[in-house]
This record gives C-alpha cells, structure tokens and sequence, in this order.
C-alpha cells in the first residue's frame, strides 16, 4: 500500500451513506465555512467531496486531497458536477506534493480528528500556503465538561473510537494544536450540531492565519 493511501473500506462505504445526514446536520456550517474564498484552495480530508458544492465562484482551483481509494472515487465523481475546477489527489495530510507558497487559502473539515501527525499535517499546510494565506477548519473538539472528556479520552486510548470511526479521535483538543502549529486562531465559534453526534461534540468553526 502506497504511503499516499489509507484503507478504511468498511467506514468509507457507511461515511459515504450517512454523508447526507451529515450535510443536513452541518451543511450551512459548511457554507459559512468557505464563504468569501477565492483563488486556490487546498482542501485536506476532501472524503465524497461534499465541501465541493459549497465553494464560492470566486475560487479558482479546489486542490482536493483524499488518501481512501472508495472515497477518493466519490470525490472524483462529485469534482464533474462541481461548480468550481476541482482536481481530486491521491495523498496524505502529511505529505503533501504540492508547492510551496502556491494557495491562497487550506481547508479542514472533520479531518484534524483522524490525521496521525496533526502537527506534522498543518505544518504541511503551512508550507503550501502563500504568505498571508488562510486556514479554515470546522472540526469537532474535546468537551469542556469533565464527565464528557474523560469519555471521550476513554474511547481514543481504548482503541474503539478510532475504530469505529476511520481514525477517528474524539478528545482532541484541536483548536490549541493548531495554535502550537504556529497559526494565530483569528475567528472561532462553537457549533451544535446536537445530540445525534454524541461524543464527537462539540464542534467548532474558526479562521485562523500563520503567524509571520
């Protein structure tokens, strides 16, 4: 298996199936999301391609990146009905074989949660994106509550929640790694998405910018 590929066949075909759930759930978060984008974007996590719907005209290229082979071919399929030029590639977060300084804007949605090196992922971001450049995320984050983080603490160290969910961990506190990843957090609100989601709450949407 090539490092630029993730296999998670069995949760791949259930994200795809409970995708417009999700969009329901989530879809005018995602709007807001990518509102007031332009020129090009690299999208990480891009899955079935459901963010493609949501771009501005303004953006000129959607540079979507996609590990899982199942995904990735939904993703292709949704790039030929997006409104925008969208080029859908087969690589990791991690490494990305993309230039340097080349987009204006990154975007990361309920992606941070699954990467294995998130400090490696958003520094990668980091590189790619021109000076000034702009990360958009919209990620689920560890809960405020004690009760509630020591479950979700429980679910990622036991093994099940990443399981179960694709690589999926629940109890990250992702806000502050993108901080430590050298980003200056510059807009940030708490989304609720309710109950359904359960231990992958609460979820935040935010705009953050390297720092110089």
């Amino acid at each position: 298996m090539s490092d630029a590929q993730v296999r998670h066949p069995i949760f791949a075909r259930f994200f795809n199936r409970l995708s417009p759930v999700i969009e329901r759930d989530i879809g005018a978060d995602r709007k807001q999301l990518l509102s007031g984008l332009s020129g090009r974007v690299v999208e990480i996590g891009a899955g079935n391609g459901v963010n493609f719907g949501h771009y501005p005209s303004l953006v000129t290229e959607v540079v979507a990146i996609e590990p899982e082979a199942y995904l990735r071919g939904k993703a292709e399929e949704a790039a030929t009905r997006a409104s925008v030029p969208v080029r859908v590639v087969a690589a990791v977060a991690g490494d990305l074989p993309l230039e340097p300084d080349s987009f204006d804007a990154a975007v990361a949605t309920l992606v941070l949660c699954t990467v294995p090196d998130v400090t490696g992922a958003l520094g990668e971001l980091r590189r790619v994106l021109k000076p000034g450049g702009e990360l958009r995320f919209l990620e689920h984050v560890r809960g405020e509550g004690p009760t509630k983080a020591r479950v979700q603490r429980f679910a990622d160290r036991s093994g099940i929640w990443p399981l179960i969910g694709g690589g999926c961990h629940c109890s990250r506190t992702t806000v502050s790694e993108i901080e430590r990843a050298g980003y200056a957090v510059e807009e940030l609100r708490s989304v609720d998405v309710g109950p359904s989601w359960g231990i992958t709450n609460p979820h935040v949407i935010g705009v953050a910018r390297a720092r110089a």
